[in-house]
């Protein structure tokens, strides 16, 4: 069903419940608990007429803010309460409130990389003849075998424990914490034939196609769009944008480059012939500079504490001092963490969070000298 613009309503923060779950006082995991806390609030707003299907649940990040916890922790309890059909998302507008009292109306979502791991965590329990009663490999090494990340396949164990095909159990030492209570169904083999069950995400259908985009609009050597750019023409957000283009990173289609350089066009994937962009820049990569970039940026840091800041004030945030030095929130983060390590700043979650200064850094002494990252393949010529 498409959706109404017009009637799409921005759902302010202070609209969810003053009283929080109180995650000191069970052993329950957190994104259980804000699962739980989501669909009770949602049943009792939509009873109560203030809020109604399609509006816009606030980001992730002002809740993690409001709640305390991380946006990781958010963002799994968010993904519980869509299996349970009450919200769904979409692609450049958020997280909707869903009309859960009419599931055939729900928008379905395009498949994720976690349905597919489900799928092949399934296939992996009946090709190996597991035993009911028996234990299945950890989330750690299943990660392992299918290749994903840790994160992806603990939300599908959550899942199929849900589904009761697992169940999770206490033990000692290293032993896999996780039974296997019931086999998965297996009316059809072909339901489970998944050689490579990352084919079908988002993220790789629209790598694919940034590829065709880039063999057309582009030379070897050119400079592509943007990440604000390409996320406009292809409709999607900057961060589906962001992970193509590290995957191109990888594949060497693309090479990224910092500042002004931004990302080229290195090599065309459906060309065989030998056209590939070559490394023979004196200027190493972004990757191979970065270690001495935000060593220059915590420099500027200590300087800016000096100045204008005393034990035991709030520094600014991250983005605020990414726009201030004109580097990426990456770069801050790193310089941010080195003077943690140092024992100067402390950082608070929360909504009374943010990052404090404990003691004054003291600022490194000029060095005669500057950083200058050489690429390796230069000293072959």
């Amino acid at each position: 069903m498409p959706l109404n613009i017009e009637n799409q309503r921005k759902i302010d923060i202070n609209e969810l419940p003053k009283e929080i779950p109180d995650f000191t006082s069970t052993y329950e995991p957190k994104d259980s608990l804000i699962k739980k806390w989501i669909i009770n609030w949602i049943l009792s707003a939509v009873k109560n007429n203030k809020i109604k299907e399609n509006d816009i649940l606030p980001k992730k990040s002002d809740i993690s803010n409001y709640l305390g916890v991380s946006v990781g922790t958010v963002q799994n309890a968010i993904r519980y309460v869509e299996d349970e059909g009450f919200l769904k998302s979409k692609q450049k507008k958020g997280t909707l409130i869903s009309n859960f009292t009419n599931p055939v109306t729900n928008t379905t979502k395009s498949t994720s990389k976690r349905d597919k791991v489900i799928l092949a965590i399934k296939k992996h329990i009946l090709t190996n003849n597991y035993k009911i009663g028996k234990s299945i490999p950890s989330a750690r090494k299943m990660s392992e075998i299918l290749s994903v990340s840790q994160n992806t396949t603990r939300l599908a164990y959550e899942y199929l424990m849900r589904e009761g095909i697992i169940d999770s159990r206490q033990t000692r030492g290293n032993d896999s914490n996780w039974i296997l209570k019931k086999l998965p169904e297996d009316t059809n083999q072909n339901y489970f034939n998944i050689d490579n069950f990352k084919t079908d995400t988002l993220v790789s259908k629209l790598t694919g196609d940034i590829k065709i985009y880039l063999c057309n609009k582009c030379a070897i050597g050119d400079k592509i769009p943007t990440h604000e750019q390409l996320a406009q023409i292809f409709n999607v957000s900057i961060k589906t944008i962001h992970d193509c283009i590290s995957i191109l990173n990888d594949e060497g289609i693309v090479i990224t480059r910092r500042g002004k350089y931004g990302t080229i066009f290195a090599k065309n994937p459906f060309d065989k012939s030998f056209n590939e962009l070559k490394e023979n820049s004196i200027f190493a990569n972004a990757n191979d500079v970065y270690f001495y970039n935000y060593k220059k940026i915590e420099s500027k840091i200590i300087s800016l504490i000096k100045s204008q800041y005393k034990p035991g004030d709030k520094l600014p945030s991250m983005l605020d001092l990414s726009l201030k030095f004109d580097v990426s929130t990456n770069t801050i983060r790193k310089a941010m963490s080195s003077l943690a390590q140092q024992g100067f700043i402390t950082f608070g979650r929360g909504r009374f969070g943010g990052t404090f200064l404990i003691e004054t850094p003291y600022e490194p002494e000029r060095q005669p000298y500057q950083w200058l990252s050489i690429n390796p393949e230069f000293n072959k010529f």
